[in-house]
Parts: C-alpha cells; structure tokens; sequence
C-alpha cells in the first residue's frame, strides 16, 4: 500500500475511533447521572423540582436540538460541528462538576445537551463519509452502533469508583480530558465534509422541530414518572404533536427544508429507523427494569450493577463488527430481522428470572439481547444513513437520533407505566404494617427497601420479600410485553426492508439543487442526487 493509501486508511478508522469516543462519553453521560443523585442530593439539597429538573435538562436539550444541529452540520461542515460541540461538551462538564447551586447545576447540564446535540449526528455522518467501500462502511456502523449500546451500561461502571474516591462533580469532570482528545485527534485526522449546495436556513422550521420535540419528550417522561391524569400530560401531548405535524408540513413546502422527508418514503430509510426505535422501544424500560433488580432485588451496590449489567453491551460489541457477515450471509431485512427476533427471546427468557436466580441465568439472557442490539443498531444505521444522499447524511442521523430518543421515552412512559401498576397490584404488604411504612412500599420498590429496615426485623423481611416478588411479577409482564412488540415489529420491519440489498454502492456524485429535484416529483433517495445519477450504478439499486 503506498503512503497515501496508508494516509488515507489511517484517517478512516482513526475517524470512526474518534466518533466511537465521542458516542461513548455522551452514552456514559446519560446515566452517570442517576448515580451522583443521592450524593447531589445530600451537597445541594434541591427541591423535588429542581431534582427532576437536573436529571431531564440533558435529555430535553439534546433532543429538541438534534434535528437542527444536523442540519447546521450539513451546512457548515460536521467536522467543524463535531470540533465545536466537543469544546462546548467540555466547558459544559466542567460547569456542572463544579456548580455551586441547583439552578446553576441545571443550566450547566442543559449546556450539555446543547453541545451533544451536536455531536451526535456529526458522529454518525463522519463515520459515513469516511468508509465509501460498502462492505467496510457497514462494518464500521456495525463498531459504532456497539460502541454506543455499551455506553449507556458503562455509566456505573465508570461513575461507581469516582464517586467512592472524589466528589459527586468527578462523574462530570472526567469528560473534559477524553474531549480534549476528540479536539486534538479530530483536528488532524477528521476530514471535513457539507452540503455544497445547502440554500438558507428554513428558520420558521426551528421552533416547530425544538418545542415539538421537547413537549412530546416531557410529556411522555412526566407521564411515566407521575401518572398520566396530570393535566400539563396531555396539554404537552397535544402540543408537542401539533408542533411535529406542522414540521413535517413545512418540510413538504418548504424550498430547503431541514430534514427531506421523501427519505421517508424510501423503505431502506424508513425500515431501518422503524428497526431502531422499536429496539430502543423495548430496550429502555427493560434496561431500567434490570438495574433496579439488581439494586433492589438482589441488593448490588451501583457500581456492581453496572458490572453484572455489562454482558449486554459485550453482547452488542460481538455482534456489532460481524453486521457485514451477518448481511452477506441474510441479507439486509433478515439481519435486521435476527436482531430483533434475538431481542424478542431475551424477553421472554427474562421470564427465567425470579428472586433468588443465579446471575448467570439473568447474564445470558443478557448478553443474547445483546447479540441482536448489536445487529440492529449496526444494520439498521448502516441502512438509514447509506439510503440518504450524502450531503444530507447529518440531517439523516439527526432523524435516526430523533427517532430514537422519542422511542425510549414513549417505552419508559408505557412499560414502565406497567412495571408500576403490576408491582402496586401484585404488593399486598404483611399483617401490621404500619400504614405510612405500606403507603411508601406501595409507591416503589425503592421505598419498600428504604422503609423494611425501620420495622421490626420479622415484618421488615416479609415486606421486602413482597416487595421483591412484586417487582419481579412487573418486571416479566413489562418484558412479556416488550417480547410482543418486538415479534411483531420484526414482521413488518422485514416486509418494509425487503428488496434492499446486501450491498448498497456509495453515492458521489454531485447533487442537484433542491428546487430541480423537488420539480422532478421524485425522492431525493440514493439514487436520486445528482444530475449523473442515471449512470451511476447506484441508480439501479432499489431503495424503494
């Protein structure tokens, strides 16, 4: 190989290790959170609002941001948007690792979202404008797409021995070095890539995709988390459904739109993000699930639940660089279809798991939902962002990324809701239990782990046992019910993902205007982005 390719090889997976890195931080950083909440709340003392408040700045931020963030980066150039976001991510962590009151802390992490709202498109588009080999391009997404999986079970693990040896700001602190890394590596290695020909930012479009998303968010959080009788549930419902109905309206008239919604009419496009978002659907409220089994059913501390919960993310990590085996092998929609049906049966394996079960029955059936996370996430990304032009890739991701965060909402709000109304019908507290001691049992099973301790030691230990058993009763109906969607989203989404290929060619060629391609009346899909794409092999390929 000469120096250039060298050169050039050097620069592809030294950009997906830069983007792996960056995804990490921001998966570490969504859960590290809940870890320094009993030690945030014992130095701050903030208000059961302003608590609420500091665990849901981040979220709210990053995801009413996304859509726009990528359409900045399209514009202006994802490496300088990566570049810019990772500083900002810095100066925001050490912010909040060093806030001296509540509201600052709050303010500092919704400065974090600000700042992942930008990388996490950049990330994705990058990795896709980096690898134009087919064959190693779905590779490289299948390493990113586990890498992100073990970020959010890494929280724990990283978050426990800081928090053991330094103060609660060290879970935040440590993200100020590992991003001064991304700058320095990602300013000579990145390669810089936009749209050539973006027209104007659509600005009416702005407010429509930030508040819409953000009030469907908070009104599917609130309504887990509170109940769903509360009034500003379903005026935020309303509202945030309202707002994202009149984003997509304008998207469809609008000259240069922030996100191209024919995409969506492309099955390899729209399969794959209906594949993402029912995987996320299911994994975040089984995820919840299986940390508080460890913690309060099996008694872990946090930091030895995020080691027991790591065999998933192993799993992911597996399967993650096999996706181009896997597609050869399958083809695309089978693939993606193993994934989810391997997903489906880790469910209903979670129905093994009682109160007294050994770790390793909880462990495999972990690291088998693993194994198809990694499969879809890889596949599904590799298939979203190659079925998109690639000045529009940033844009593209965005969606993915919009997609998914409203999918682990909408799972937290639904099948959390049912882990807590089983767990509330199923717990029938002991003879004697004072009425104050049932009252905080029946509202969690945190509560009955926190109240057991203060009875009598006899009724103290058969409350938690029914507290234990409850939990797990609501524990198998919400992965039953997780096992369901999954089995019949598989169905459709390889109906949807039939006929896209194993091997999706790359798409240089020049794009044409917005107005011209949207006077043709066709999709600007793969094969529809620039004036040559008759003769580019790509056109022949059957997106949709």
């Amino acid at each position: 190989m000469t120096s250039s390719g060298n050169l050039e090889a050097a620069r592809k997976w030294g950009t997906l290790a830069i983007c792996c890195v960056a995804s990490l931080v921001l998966g570490i950083d969504n859960t590290v959170v809940n870890l320094a909440f009993p030690h945030l709340v014992r130095d701050m003392d903030p208000s059961s609002t302003q608590l609420l408040w500091i665990a849901d700045a981040y979220g709210f931020a990053l995801g009413g941001l996304v859509i726009v963030m990528g359409s900045l980066g399209d514009r202006f150039g994802r490496k300088r948007l990566l570049l810019l976001g990772g500083a900002g991510f810095a100066l925001a962590s050490a912010l909040t690792a060093e806030a001296p009151s509540a509201g600052w802390l709050i303010a500092a992490r919704a400065l974090q979202g600000v700042a992942g709202a930008t990388l996490m498109p950049s990330t994705l588009s990058l990795v896709r404008n980096a690898f134009t080999d087919p064959k190693e391009r779905t590779l490289a997404m299948g390493i990113s797409g586990g890498v992100a999986a073990g970020g959010f079970a890494l929280g724990p693990v990283v978050g426990g021995p800081l928090l053991d040896h330094f103060w609660w700001g060290s879970v935040f602190l440590i993200n100020v070095p590992v991003m001064a890394l991304v700058l320095v590596a990602g300013s000579v290695l990145l390669v810089e890539s936009r749209n050539p020909n973006p027209g104007p930012i659509d600005w009416r479009s702005v407010p429509l995709s930030c508040l819409g998303v953000v009030a469907t968010v908070y009104a599917l959080k609130t309504a887990a988390r509170d109940g769903v009788d509360r009034p500003d549930v379903w005026v935020c419902a309303a509202l945030g459904v309202a707002l994202l109905v009149g984003f997509v309206l304008r998207q469809r008239r609008a000259a240069h739109p922030l996100i191209d919604i024919a995409l969506l009419r492309s099955r390899g496009f729209s399969g794959a993000i209906a594949a993402s978002t029912l995987s996320i659907f299911a994994l975040a409220a089984q995820s919840l699930a299986a940390s508080l089994y460890f913690q309060d059913v099996r008694g872990y501390s946090p930091m030895g639940t995020g080691f027991a919960l790591l065999l998933g993310p192993l799993g992911a990590m597996v399967t993650g660089p096999l996706c181009p085996v896997a597609v050869k092998a399958l083809g695309r929609a089978r693939a993606v279809g193993l994934g989810l049906v391997l997903m489906a049966l880790s469910c209903f394996g979670y129905l093994l798991v009682g109160v007294e079960s050994d770790y390793w029955v909880m462990g495999a059936v972990m690291f088998v939902s693993g194994l198809g996370i990694g499969l879809v996430f890889g596949i599904a990304g590799d298939t979203m962002l190659a079925g998109a032009p690639k000045e529009r890739v940033g844009a593209a991701g965005a969606v993915d990324s919009t997609a998914t965060e409203l999918g682990g909402a909408l799972g937290i709000a639904l099948l959390g809701s049912l882990l807590t109304a089983v767990y509330r019908h199923r717990l029938t507290p002991p003879a004697g239990t004072p009425v104050r001691a049932a009252a905080a049992a029946h509202e969690s099973i945190g509560g009955a782990v926190a109240v057991a301790p203060t009875l009598p030691a006899r009724l103290g230990h058969a409350l938690d046992a029914a507290a234990q058993q409850a939990f797990v009763d609501g524990f198998h109906a919400v992965v039953a019910a997780g096992g369901v969607v999954l089995l019949l989203g598989a169905g459709l989404v390889v109906r949807r993902l039939r006929g896209v290929p194993a091997v999706i060619a790359d798409q240089d060629a020049e794009p044409r205007p917005a107005e011209s391609v949207r006077a043709s009346g066709r999709p600007t899909a793969l094969r529809d982005v620039g004036p040559d794409a008759a003769q580019h092999p790509a056109a022949h390929v059957p997106l949709g």
